[in-house]
């Protein structure tokens, strides 16, 4: 196992420097001239991208002092969003510029040039130096016109993906219908959240606008599945206090994603009790019209802590309907086997980068939204906040309002 993880650590070394070379060349070495102050700088100011990304890196893997993270993570992970679709971009560009010449030499072998007199040696000899200044020119031309429309493009893009996590989740509706539902439970609110990932970039303020949101719906129940922070509880103790002032007529629960796991799981299950929060680690608690469940994320197997579904889900009357907690979408082939009706979860953040949407759903049955697997339901949020950029893009942040309706109602 170490062995492959240092294989595949390489791979990803040799791939990021690969991109970056690549960058370079598109952006510095075919824009300026070869010993020009331009390309000296340009160089410089490239460089500090990889070099904050890579300080990122190593700052959350070492554990460095919690304000250093905080420095570096914005403009290391802020580099690594630009650098996805600047390459995107330019790949896009290249690929033009390639049919386009593709174009024109298919037009040239179907010109009849035959006709055209021959110039003579004097003519070529003097025609040489200007057609040949002119191409060049015409080159950095269109090199720095797509340098320019991919650096736009770029910036543009995750500067509004990156608002569109500051300025708060959207609240979303759905309504799900149960077919166990008594008429009494029929039009029960409860608001999923999911992946709010306080920690280095996303903090206390940001969970204001989380529990503003939530409490402007002002739901039956809250659910947070998992993924709620990034870091330890004396960094983190001052961004999760406004988590206290959650409201929900039969309160807010909570089940663990990856991150609590990595984060150290027992600590923050400690510190969100005090916060009012009430963990459903494998287990479950009868609510009027249905049981609500929760069991532990996938990662706790290795913790000691794995999801345990007999628990959280055997020996319950079978007449009533059953809604799961767990973080990840996968979780659901084992609810269904357990008769579970609706299954909330998180974890993908549907994708949060385009094209990782595509790569998530490789790996998830749902990477977002509702959809049904045999007699269970499975919703997937797409989160309130982001995991390393605080940027979405194509995966808008949400918390949703899931309502239950009853065929009886």
């Amino acid at each position: 196992m170490t062995v492959l993880l240092a294989l595949v650590g390489l791979l990803v070394v040799v791939l990021l420097v690969g991109v970056h070379v690549y960058v370079w060349r598109r952006l510095v070495r075919d824009t300026t001239r070869p010993s020009g102050t331009s390309r000296r700088l340009m160089t410089a100011a490239l460089l500090a991208g990889p070099v904050c990304a890579l300080a990122t890196i190593v700052a959350q893997a070492t554990d460095a002092p919690f304000r250093l993270r905080q420095v570096l993570a914005w403009p290391g992970y802020l580099w690594l969003a630009f650098l996805l679709y600047a390459v995107l971009t330019l790949l896009v560009a290249d690929l033009l510029r390639l049919l386009l010449s593709v174009a024109q030499r298919v037009a040239a072998r179907r010109d009849p040039s035959d006709d055209v007199p021959a110039a003579s040696p004097s003519q070529v000899s003097t025609a040489a130096a200007p057609k040949e200044a002119a191409a060049v020119t015409r080159r950095q031309f269109v090199a720095r016109a797509v340098a320019t429309t991919a650096v736009g493009i770029s910036t543009a893009t995750v500067a509004h993906g990156t608002y569109g996590v500051l300025r708060g989740p959207r609240v979303a509706h759905l309504t799900v219908p149960l077919a166990k539902l008594s008429r009494a439970g029929h039009g029960f609110r409860i608001a999923v959240v999911s992946d709010i990932h306080l920690g280095p970039t996303l903090g206390r303020s940001f969970a204001q606008k989380v529990v503003d949101a939530v409490n402007g719906t002002q739901p039956d129940l809250i659910a947070v599945v998992g993924d709620l922070v990034d870091g330890d509880v004396d960094d983190l103790a001052r961004a999760t206090a406004p988590l206290a002032r959650l409201e929900a007529r039969h309160g807010a629960y909570f089940v663990t994603g990856n991150h609590e796991y990595i984060s150290g799981v027992e600590q923050w299950i400690d510190h969100l009790q005090e916060l009012g929060l009430r963990p459903l680690q494998n287990t479950r608690t009868e609510l009027p019209a249905f049981d609500l469940a929760g069991v532990n994320d996938e990662l706790g197997d290795r913790y000691g802590q794995a999801p345990d579904y007999d628990r959280a889900l055997g020996d319950r009357d079978l007449s009533r309907p059953a809604v799961l907690m767990a973080h990840q979408p996968v979780q659901v082939h084992e609810a269904q086997r357990h008769g579970v009706d609706l299954q909330l979860s998180g974890h993908t953040h549907g994708g949060q980068l385009w094209p990782g949407s595509l790569l998530a759903g490789l790996v998830n049955p749902t990477v977002a939204g509702l959809e049904r697997y045999g007699d269970t339901q499975l919703f997937v949020s797409r989160g309130a906040g982001a995991w390393g950029p605080p940027t979405r893009v194509g995966a808008p942040s949400d918390i949703t309002v899931v309502e239950l309706a009853s065929p009886d109602a």
